[in-house]
C-alpha cells in the first residue's frame, strides 16, 4: 500500500503570506481565529488566510484572520555579498593562523585497581597517589 499526501488549496499558499480568502477558498462566511467561535462570521472577502510552518507536518497549517488580527508579512531582506578585492602587486597575503598543537596528557594507571588516574594524581577508586 502506498500512502501518499492529499493535495487542496492549501498547498497553493506560500507560508507566512497573507492572502484574502475570497481569492484562495471559496464559500461560506468564517470566523477570524484569534476573534474566537464566539464572534460574528465574517466575508471570506474582510478574512486573511495565512499559513503556519508547523514542526511535525511538513504542509503546516491555515488560519484566518480579521484585518484587525492579520499578522505582519515577513520583512524581506536583501542579501549582501561582501566584495572581494584581488590582492594588489606587491601586497603580501598573509595566511591564516593554525591552531598551536595541543599535548595530550599521557594517562596514568592506578597500580592497584588498574583505572585511569586524573591530572591531580590522586586515584578515585582507592585515593593511592599515583606519579607519571
Amino acid at each position: 500500500m502506498r500512502i501518499v499526501a492529499s493535495s487542496d488549496w492549501r498547498d497553493g499558499l506560500a507560508f507566512d503570506v497573507p492572502v484574502l480568502v475570497s481569492e484562495v477558498s471559496p464559500g461560506e462566511d468564517a470566523r477570524c481565529f484569534v476573534c474566537g467561535a464566539d464572534s460574528e462570521p465574517l466575508p471570506r472577502t474582510e478574512l486573511w488566510a495565512v499559513k503556519h510552518r508547523h514542526p511535525k507536518n511538513h504542509s503546516g497549517y491555515v488560519r484566518f484572520y480579521c484585518l484587525d488580527h492579520r499578522p505582519a508579512p515577513p520583512r524581506l531582506t536583501p542579501t549582501i555579498e561582501p566584495r572581494r578585492s584581488a590582492p594588489r602587486t606587491g601586497e603580501r597575503r598573509t595566511a591564516p593562523r593554525r591552531p598551536a598543537p595541543t599535548v595530550e596528557r599521557p594517562s596514568v594507571l592506578c597500580p592497584d585497581c588498574f583505572v585511569e588516574v586524573p591530572a591531580t594524581g590522586v586515584c578515585g577508586m582507592c585515593g593511592n597517589t599515583v606519579t607519571a
